[in-house]
């Protein structure tokens, strides 16, 4: 099988994955946006992925996304999602050319984004839901007061919230996580911050994605599916 029917096959299925989640949540199917995680595969890689209808990409190191922007410059209707780790130093190479920021996991770095930022950018504010000391992210209860001082910059907007779930979560504990995260994004959205509409929830990876769209995931971030043979 060759690279690009491995990816259309992939693609196929993840959709349908997709399409079976959200008719057992009883949510519309266009209610989830799928992000490619392509971190680890090269630009030809993205460019079967684009030709195959697939325009929104995930990258978690900035020279990476800054190497890949050139070399697919010409597919200018790419969206671009960065997922990783940003630390404040690498702000300014990256910021203005990404369409999302998933990983806003302090108040330090927003700092810089203020500072760096051109326009307005749209932010997932990261929660350690699960609490494992190896995740960055807010902790829950610290979620009120960080919005409150997110307030003082004009330059970022929380759509939402993200989460990562422990790789080696049971099933249970999946449901768990990506619950709270959602109940969270409720309880904010209902707040009807002007800085902070935070109407969406970026959480569920390849292994967990049906779950996390069970629990009300609007964006999923899938990497390894597409790939696999």
């Amino acid at each position: 099988m060759s690279t690009k029917e491995l990816l259309n096959k992939n693609f196929q299925a993840i959709q349908t994955q997709i399409q079976e989640a959200t008719s057992s949540a009883e949510r519309p199917a266009d209610s989830v946006k799928l992000v490619a995680v392509t971190k680890t595969v090269p630009t030809d890689t993205m460019r079967d992925l684009f030709a195959l209808g697939m325009k929104t990409f995930g990258e978690n190191r900035t020279d990476v996304l800054v190497k890949k922007q050139a070399e697919l410059a010409d597919l200018t209707d790419i969206e671009w999602h960065f997922i990783g780790n940003l630390q404040s130093r690498q702000v300014k190479s990256i910021i203005n050319s990404i369409d999302y920021l998933h990983s806003l996991d302090r108040l330090s770095l927003a700092k810089e984004i203020q500072k760096r930022a051109e326009d307005t950018v749209k932010c997932f504010v990261q929660v350690n839901v699960s609490g494992e000391t190896s995740k960055s992210g807010f902790e829950p209860s610290e979620l009120e007061s960080t919005l409150e001082q997110l307030a003082a910059y004009d330059k970022i907007q929380v759509i939402g919230l993200m989460t990562m779930a422990p790789i080696d979560a049971t099933e249970a504990e999946l449901h768990q996580y990506f619950k709270q995260l959602k109940e969270l994004q409720t309880i904010i959205a209902a707040q009807k911050l002007t800085h902070a509409p935070c109407t969406d929830v970026s959480m569920g990876m390849s292994q967990d994605y049906p779950i996390a769209i069970a629990e009300g995931a609007t964006f999923i971030r899938v990497g390894s599916a597409f790939f696999q043979e």
